[in-house]
Formats: C-alpha cells, sequence, structure tokens
C-alpha cells in the first residue's frame, strides 16, 4: 500500500460554524511540528555536503592564508628598518605586523611570531594573554558565584577553558545534587490536603495521556502484526511497518501514529473532524510535549554545529544558508591570498611598500577602520 498523501488536520464538520479552541490548537500544533520536523531533515541533509567541502576546501584554504600571512609578516618585518618610511609608515607597518604575528599566535602558537609580536607590540603575548584569561576567570567567578581556583592555567587557552568548564559541571553537579537533596527532605514531610491532591490530578492526567497514545498504538499494532500473516512478502511489509509504529510509539510520537493510521487507511477525514473535546485535550498535551522535544532536539543540532566549526555560539544559523556561506567565505579567501601573494611579489621595492601603505591609510579614513590589519586585506569571519 502506498503511502497517502494525506495530512492531520482537523477541519469544520457540516454545519459547524469554526473550529472549536480545541480543534484550532490541534491544527496548529500539527503545523508546527511539521515546521520542526522539516528543519530537522534540512539539517541532515544540509551538514554532509558542507563537511566534504569543510574538509576538501575551507582547511587546505586557511592553512595556506595562514602561510601566506607568514611571509607577509616576515617581509614587512624584514622591510621595516629600511629607509625611506617616514614615523607614520613605519607606525602603521608596526601596527600591521602586531596584528598579524597576533593572530597567528594565537593559530598556530608560532614561536617565531611571538617574538616578532613581542617586538612590535612592546609587550609580552603570553603576559597580555594570561591577564585577558584571568579577567575571563574573575568575569566566570562573579557571574557564576563560584572560585575557580588558583591552579588554572593561564598560559594556555585551551587548557584553562578546559578546567573551567570542568569546574562548572563540578558546580553544576552540586546544586543538582542539593537540589535532589531537597527535594527528598521535602518529600518526606508529610504533605498537605492541597498537595496530595495536586499529585493526584497529575497523576491521573499522565494516565489519561498514556492511555490516549497507547489506544492508538494497540488499534495499529492489531492490524499489523505479521506473525498473523501467512504470505511473506505481505509479513516482510508488516513488520517494516510495526517498527515504524514501535519506534513512534517509544518516543510518544503521537503525530506520526496519526500519520501511520492516515496512511494505513484505518482512520478517515471524518473520524479527525470527530475526535472529541477531551480526547483533543489530551492530544494536545501529548503534541505539546513532543513540539517541545523537537525544539530541544534543534538547538542540540545547532549548537553542535556551531561548535564542530568554530562559529560563535550565538551567532544564527541556517541549514539552507551554512553552505552558500562557506562559498562566500572560500571566495573571499581565495581572493585576499591572491592579494597577499600580488603584495608579496612587489614588496621587493621599497616604493610599492609606501604605496601600499598609502592605500591602507586612505581606506582608514574612508572606513573608519581602527585596525590596519583590517585594512589589509578582508577578513575571514568564519573561524572554522
Amino acid at each position: 500500500m502506498s503511502k497517502s498523501n494525506k495530512t492531520v488536520s482537523i477541519a469544520a464538520r457540516p454545519h459547524q460554524a469554526a473550529l472549536s479552541k480545541g480543534q484550532t490548537a490541534f491544527n496548529t500544533l500539527i503545523k508546527q511540528i511539521e515546521k520542526k520536523r522539516a528543519r530537522l531533515a534540512a539539517w541532515e541533509s544540509a551538514m554532509p555536503p558542507y563537511h566534504q567541502k569543510y574538509l576538501s576546501d575551507w582547511v587546505p584554504l586557511i592553512e595556506a592564508s595562514a602561510d601566506l600571512r607568514v611571509k607577509l609578516v616576515v617581509c614587512l618585518d624584514g622591510a621595516y628598518d629600511q629607509k625611506g618610511f617616514t614615523k607614520t609608515e613605519r607606525r602603521t607597518i608596526a601596527e600591521v605586523i602586531t596584528e598579524l604575528a597576533g593572530e597567528l599566535v594565537a593559530a598556530r602558537n608560532d614561536a617565531e611570531m611571538k617574538r616578532i609580536y613581542n617586538c612590535y607590540s612592546q609587550s609580552d603575548y603570553d603576559r597580555n594573554e594570561a591577564a585577558n584569561l584571568k579577567g575571563v576567570q574573575d568575569m566566570l567567578e562573579d557571574a557564576l558565584g563560584l572560585d575557580l581556583g588558583d591552579e588554572l592555567d593561564l598560559s594556555s587557552p585551551d587548557e584553562f577553558f578546559a578546567r573551567a568548564q570542568e569546574k562548572i559541571q563540578d558546580r553544576q553537579a552540586e546544586f543538582a545534587a542539593e537540589r535532589q537533596a531537597h527535594e527528598d527532605r521535602r518529600t518526606k514531610r508529610a504533605k498537605s490536603a492541597k498537595q496530595l491532591a495536586q499529585e493526584a490530578r497529575q497523576h491521573t492526567q499522565q494516565r489519561q495521556l498514556s492511555q490516549s497514545i497507547r489506544e492508538v498504538y494497540r488499534k495499529l499494532v492489531s492490524a499489523l502484526h505479521p506473525d498473523r500473516e501467512t504470505d511473506p512478502a505481505e509479513r516482510d511489509r508488516k513488520t517494516a511497518l510495526m517498527q515504524r509504529v514501535n519506534q513512534a510509539y517509544d518516543k510518544n510520537n503521537l503525530l506520526q501514529l496519526l500519520e501511520l493510521q492516515l496512511e494505513l487507511e484505518h482512520i478517515d477525514q471524518f473520524a479527525l473532524n470527530s475526535i472529541s473535546e477531551d480526547r483533543l485535550k489530551h492530544y494536545n498535551k501529548i503534541l505539546k510535549d513532543q513540539l517541545a522535544e523537537l525544539e530541544q532536539e534543534i538547538l542540540h543540532v545547532e549548537d553542535q554545529f556551531r561548535a564542530q566549526y568554530g562559529l560563535p555560539p550565538f551567532v544564527d544559523i541556517s541549514p539552507s544558508a551554512i553552505l552558500r556561506d562557506l562559498v562566500r567565505d572560500i571566495v573571499t579567501t581565495q581572493q585576499s591570498n591572491r592579494d597577499i601573494e600580488h603584495d608579496l611579489q612587489m614588496f621587493n621595492d621599497i616604493k610599492m611598500i609606501k604605496l601600499w601603505l598609502k592605500a591602507i591609510q586612505r581606506q582608514s579614513r574612508m572606513m573608519e577602520f581602527d585596525d590596519p590589519y583590517f585594512r589589509a586585506y578582508p577578513v575571514v569571519t568564519q573561524s572554522k
């Protein structure tokens, strides 16, 4: 039997002026769930081609970009003491070197770039980084109300954040244990009549919700049970359908169970339109829970994607845009690399360096950039 193209929704019955509040809520929840399921499916489709292009095109390109910037820093370092530069030009060279070398140290922990950074910034990279991390530590301690201790390694950002995360997780575990202990003490105390009545209502509601979804499940199982089928091909078909039914039931996926009923023609539009208000109340509660689970699953997928590819934690991402954004960044970085290669070829002539510096200063005045590194070349904003 082919899969039905019908969608689960309630339509107004003859002589019914409008859908009831419960019916309207049911339809709205179904549409929201379908939208979230479509977004999850879009992520599942978008991530494999993104990852393939990331590995094949982006990673080598970023390595090549870093290599070119190292060459540029070395070239500018060698040119700095040549005669013919004004004080302003030397200051601009120093600023460009400082920005480029600092970024390269952060990306590669390059000892030579660190030496050059320290020279032109007239500071110490390690001390600066330790001071920055100490500021982060103070901020975390103030915001979270915990003591990260003095043993955190402020000379290694990766180790610092890993240890800080461990401390935060330990504190969260302590809070969870304290809450559980408090809840255990509270439940041991004699409960009031109001509390007992509320718990009884909750148990009754949960039992009714479970009963509602179990009834749908039982009807499907009764019709599909493969052990009752003598034809091998039909038995295989029903076995596959039973797997889908069991998966949906295990996840309390009411919508999928209703879709299976439609697909198998166990219910029709009249049956959907005739669902009682009491049953709708139960269905809507189940669908709300299902929608909340989908929303959490999408958040998890998107957070994992940001973490895996080094994107800022709060940047907005969309499965329909990630590959396009990656291609855009690749094109921008390719052009930036070509610009650096061209400049490196020209930098044997001090006159060309002076023209390059003038172009940077002119861009600075036009675009009001304070950072000469950003003035020199387009910046790769998507850190991967």
